[in-house]
């Protein structure tokens, strides 16, 4: 399998969850082995920041990516499109300290990155497969891996609400499945939070326009769910985000009970500090027939949802 990027630069304005204010994003090809690059663009100048279980400096209501100079903020919605669609290499223009929300989901960057197109390059694509069982446990959360070809995920909540309850979901995780079942899926908060969270200079950008609002009975929105489990595929599409931090595809069969972004980077930082012992990397076959890799990684078009 080659390494791919997109086609074309795209562009979107939007406003940021937490600070309500309009940020610019561009997404932009990149060459082989490059990677997700974020560039954070400011009055002097640009820092660059490649996504590291380490750089995560923040994740109370969103992951936040940081140096100790730069920040961008609620990056796991765009980095489960681009891991979703198997995206390797593309640079991530921010001008803000944060992605745009949209509409709470990964929908409208799976647009984005279907206008911009896919294409090949001239590199076999290199995973980094979990090669031997892993349980990570804390406050009766836990998250366990296990090796298997592909990166699949069986992911269960339980929250004490009646529209929620429990609700499991087991996925193979691949293009298409990506964009049909995970994608669409909004993030969500309860209203009795709104005023703590407001007081706090927080999610002020929120709306109903770009999350699923619950009070203590249903949902506010007046469009309802977009699926009946919607609550457990975002909280997959996050974590798909999350492991996309770790800056290279990951193969391996995700079992995760009732975690978030805390609880998803305290355990990719122990899978990336214990990498020798529980990860290894694999290059991916490249299929027959198909082009062998080219030095300078000449683009070729790849089907978007293929």
């Amino acid at each position: 399998m080659l390494q791919t990027t997109i086609h074309k630069s795209v562009r979107c304005t939007g406003i940021g969850l937490h600070s309500g204010k309009q940020v610019e994003m561009v997404l932009r090809p990149a060459t082989e082995d490059t990677g997700i690059l974020f560039s954070l663009r400011n009055e002097s100048g640009s820092t660059f920041l490649t996504p590291a279980p380490s750089l995560v400096v923040e994740t109370g209501l969103a992951t936040v990516l940081g140096d100790g100079h730069q920040s961008v903020a609620t990056v796991e919605h765009l980095l489960a499109a681009i891991s979703g669609m198997g995206i390797d290499n593309i640079l991530v223009e921010v001008t803000g300290k944060e992605l745009p929300i949209m509409d709470g989901s990964a929908a409208s960057f799976v647009y984005l990155l279907k206008q911009a197109g896919l294409r090949k390059l001239g590199k076999p694509r290199t995973v980094l497969a979990v090669k031997k069982a892993v349980e990570f446990e804390k406050d009766g959360k836990y998250i366990k891996a296990r090796p298997h070809k592909g990166f699949r995920v069986d992911y269960t909540i339980e929250f004490v609400h009646p529209l929620i309850g429990s609700q499991q979901l087991e996925l193979e995780i691949t293009p298409k499945n990506f964009v049909t079942e995970v994608a669409k899926a909004r993030t969500f908060g309860f209203l009795k939070e709104v005023d703590y969270l407001h007081a706090n200079g927080l999610a002020l950008g929120g709306s109903l326009d770009n999350a699923v609002v619950l009070d203590e009975y249903g949902v506010l929105n007046a469009e309802g769910l977009r699926f009946k489990d919607e609550f457990v595929r975002h909280k997959l599409l996050d974590f798909i985000g999350d492991m996309a931090v770790l800056g290279a595809p990951l193969h391996g069969h995700f079992e995760v009970f009732a975690s978030g972004h805390s609880m998803n980077n305290a355990f990719l930082r122990h899978l990336d500090e214990n990498r020798d012992i529980y990860l290894e990397p694999v290059t991916l076959p490249v299929p027959e027939g198909a082009r062998e890799p080219v030095r300078g990684g000449r683009l070729e078009p790849v089907a978007a949802t293929a």
